[in-house]
């Protein structure tokens, strides 16, 4: 059996919403973090040595990287849906975004949660993660100009990937300069499957 070993308010929640818009069969175990310290609980360092979340588990395969899962399970799972042919220059620009996603985007956001942390000693480091903020965040929002999803004309594993680039940025308020990352995320979030995640993931919330 397909299961998703779901941590709450982490990057599983895209895993998550794949799997229902994907409409195949599989089991959710859940996992919550600590109130206090907000930290994983080590009951998922019995799931994988690094004791994150997401990981999947099917048969004897196990990944626990966001972007290997999400084409893992498109590939296995899709029926030819939500991926690009492979040898187009959609595919290509399709892989992109599964690795610019972590490998780039996500850095100065995460970079930006620690450092507020810790409050003003933290001050000197802000206007160049905001400047990094601006780079990359303008960069997302150019190429979403004019289209509803990052490839093609329908939703692809791309968009489940990204994901998490704009809910960050909402939740640090700095959508507000980028209509159409923030256009996008309001799709993303009325459709169907993502609905039917977050009633089934929990409450959807990402603590700053």
């Amino acid at each position: 059996m397909l299961t998703l070993h779901h941590l709450n308010d982490s990057r599983s929640q895209r895993i998550l919403w794949l799997l229902e818009e994907l409409g195949t069969p599989y089991e959710m175990r859940r996992y919550q973090r600590d109130a206090t310290t907000r930290l994983a609980p080590p009951e998922l360092t019995v799931v994988h040595p690094l004791g994150k979340s997401p990981v999947i588990t099917d048969g004897a395969i196990k990944i626990a990287e966001s972007g290997a899962i999400v084409d893992y399970l498109i590939r296995s799972y899709g029926k030819e849906a939500m991926m690009p042919a492979m040898g187009t220059a959609d595919y290509e620009a399709y892989n992109e975004w599964l690795h610019y996603s972590e490998g780039s985007a996500m850095l100065p956001l995460m970079l930006n949660l620690y450092v507020s942390r810790l409050k003003e000693a933290g001050a000197p480091l802000h206007p160049r993660i905001d400047s990094e903020i601006a780079n990359h965040l303008g960069y997302v929002d150019s190429a979403l100009k004019g289209r509803e999803y990052f490839i093609g004309n329908t939703l692809t594993g791309a968009d489940i990937q990204m994901s998490f680039v704009g809910e960050m940025a909402k939740v640090f308020n700095k959508l507000g300069s980028y209509s159409n990352l923030g256009a996008w995320l309001t799709r993303m979030h009325a459709r169907p499957a993502f609905q039917r995640s977050v009633e089934k993931g929990g409450t959807y919330r990402f603590a700053k």
